[in-house]
């Protein structure tokens, strides 16, 4: 039996998540996180075999709710739930300690099959990705640095988003923030990025492999 803890700030997908799995033998739901700090707790209280972490969560984001667990020296392995199923997104919760990525969008078989090979201390990325990646490609942008490693999981998004043409009441609207914040996510992007306007911010994410031309 795997044990597996939920780490997601939406009561609606943790119960989806409970209800799929409860149909596995395999699988034991033992506990649930609302943001990332709770995660962390979660993971020092219950050492669970495998949490399941989304990347963009109030309070501690994935990211830094893994590199925590990481520290913590527990047996729990850690595969990563995103609404991107990109390789940048994927490449830095490798980083940061993940033994797993997969997208929100995957089919219970597939998040079932992930679950077990990240248990069994395999490494898992959905097919399509692992291939594009390549194993020996997977270590060594592992080791890269680039200027994408200082944005948030938040600014990510709305420069994806930003980069696919999306307005910024569109993107609060997906995102569930303010315009206002979508606008403040855009200037610390420009910033941190050296960039000038939504035009460099396109083609930087173009460039980089963040969207798909």
């Amino acid at each position: 039996m795997i044990r597996v803890a939920i780490a997601d700030d939406h009561a609606l997908v943790r119960e989806g998540m409970r209800r799929m799995l409860s149909g596995s033998r395999q699988i034991d739901v033992i506990g649930e996180a609302a943001n990332g700090a709770e995660a962390v707790e979660l993971v020092s209280e219950q050492e669970p075999d495998v949490l399941l972490l989304d990347i963009t969560m109030p309070v501690k984001d994935g990211i830094e709710a893994t590199e925590e667990i990481v520290e913590l020296k527990k047996k729990t392995r850690i595969l990563i739930l995103s609404m991107h199923a990109d390789e940048q997104y994927a490449l830095r919760t490798l980083r940061a300690g993940a033994n797993g990525f997969i997208s929100k969008g995957a089919r219970l078989e597939e998040l079932l099959r992930a679950i077990t090979e990240v248990h069994n201390g395999e490494r898992y990325l959905p097919e399509q990705m692992a291939e594009s990646l390549g194993e020996a490609s997977i270590e060594d942008r592992m080791d890269e640095k680039s200027l994408v490693e200082m944005l948030s999981p938040r600014e990510y998004q709305v420069m994806s988003y930003l980069a696919q043409g999306m307005t910024g009441r569109e993107i609060a609207d997906v995102l569930a923030i303010s315009p206002k914040t979508v606008d403040t996510h855009r200037g610390h992007l420009l910033k941190k990025l050296r960039l000038r306007n939504n035009s460099d911010l396109t083609r930087f994410a173009i460039q980089s492999g963040l969207v798909k031309v």
